[in-house]
């Protein structure tokens, strides 16, 4: 006879899984991966580092599982902040993605630094690959939708697209590891991105 777990069961299986990827989550925030061990997360959530393995059978399917869980939230708060404001143009949706992460990263350094930079596992930095494309599909969507209105020049908005994540993920680590970053970071990330899209006199936009 096959065993088949009751809803009592399986909803105290889900609310420790929900458990252990919370406190996973909260450790990422404070320590990065580094901090992330099977034991600290199973002391954190108040359970036995058994029951961890129960849900995640390594380390490495852990770390994977929550990076996905942070990469969600980015993307997520990305894509609202682009789609925000009915008239504004392409090149304002672009700067309301990379605005809206950097000021999202420069808030939990630590937590931004793993998710961009810290030495991970492998399948981890897999994981990274996926997220990088996640976000220069938000880019290339806005690029491709100026490009078509006139707004900005043509361009192939994927390579701008892929440039830009690149080089707002590299702009970021000096200030997500050197302390607290100086007033102008975000304002010259703007800049950088707007001269990026060919915007004109985009010093002063």
């Amino acid at each position: 006879m096959v065993y088949r777990r009751t809803p009592a069961v399986q909803a105290r299986l889900d609310a420790q899984r929900t458990a252990v990827v919370e406190a996973g989550l909260g450790l990422l925030a404070e320590h990065g991966y580094a901090g992330c061990t099977v034991a600290a997360v199973a002391a954190r959530a108040g359970i036995a580092t058994g029951s961890v393995y129960r849900h995640f059978p390594s380390k490495a399917e852990l770390s994977v599982e929550l990076f996905r869980t942070v990469v969600e939230r980015e993307v997520a708060a990305v894509t609202e902040a682009a789609a925000l404001g009915a008239h504004r143009t392409a090149a304002d949706r672009v700067v309301a993605v990379i605005e809206t992460f950097a000021r999202r990263a420069l808030k939990a350094p630590r937590l931004a630094y793993a998710l961009l930079a810290e030495p991970v596992d492998p399948a981890v930095d897999a994981e990274r690959l996926v997220f990088r494309r996640a976000f220069r599909d938000v880019f290339a969507e806005r690029i491709t939708d100026g490009v078509r209105a006139g707004e900005l020049p043509p361009q192939d908005a994927v390579l701008t697209a892929s440039a830009l994540v690149g080089a707002g993920a590299e702009a970021l680590i000096g200030p997500l590891t050197g302390g607290a970053p100086g007033p102008g970071t975000v304002p010259a990330l703007v800049t950088f991105t707007l001269r990026a899209l060919g915007v004109p006199d985009a010093d002063h936009a």
